[in-house]
């Protein structure tokens, strides 16, 4: 169990980095969308291939980050009857739900869409609007995006079995993080007490 808890922290390492740096796609999308109205409206100037890879970065971004979704505990659950449950039957739950549900769906993904991707990429497939862009990147994303996911559930699947067998405490208590706004207003005390200290040393 010890190495499978190992493999654990790295898989969920793993998503930690990749969800950290998947925010940027969105920033690009906006930033992509932005300048093409930009230049539509002034220059009356435009191309498909814009807003294609504007809906490439964000399926990129909303598939890649779906592990690290899990991770955290983000995803979309319906806790109405299992909050009324104790804590192990609330994991128990879990167990099952990633051993019946996720990963058999998962695994349905990938078999159906890698070979999706396959045939993309070897044909060159390409858009079929004016200007448009390659295929296979974006059909990339969900053999990529779900492998991802299903190495998170077996990282949660594997914490869960661990804590039942008192190994580790609860894997769904998340430490308490400060939010972004948090941190900026933090930030922003400290500036101002810094440059008090300064006026008041002058």
């Amino acid at each position: 169990m010890q190495t499978l808890l190992k493999l654990s922290r790295a898989v969920d390492w793993l998503n930690s980095l990749i969800g950290r740096y998947v925010i940027w796609l969105i920033l690009a999308s906006t930033v992509i969308s932005a300048v093409n109205a930009v230049v539509r409206k002034a220059f009356n100037m435009s191309s498909n291939a814009y807003l294609e890879v504007q809906w490439y970065l964000f399926a990129a971004s909303f598939l890649l980050a779906a592990g690290y979704t899990l991770l955290n505990g983000e995803h979309v659950k319906i806790d109405v009857i299992s909050s009324r449950l104790s804590k192990r039957a609330q994991i128990w739950i879990d167990v099952i739900g990633f051993t019946l549900f996720l990963m058999p769906f998962c695994l349905a993904i990938l078999w159906f869409g890698t070979p999706f991707f396959l045939k993309a990429f070897y044909s060159g497939e390409m858009s079929s609007n004016a200007g448009g862009l390659l295929r296979w990147p974006v059909y990339l994303m969900m053999p990529l995006g779900f492998g991802l996911l299903m190495l998170q559930g077996l990282s949660e699947l594997v914490k869960r079995v661990a804590f039942l067998m008192g190994l580790i405490d609860d894997p769904t208590n998340k430490k308490a993080e400060k939010t972004a706004e948090e941190e900026l207003a933090e930030a922003i005390q400290r500036l101002a007490e810094e440059k008090a200290a300064k006026a008041s040393a002058a």
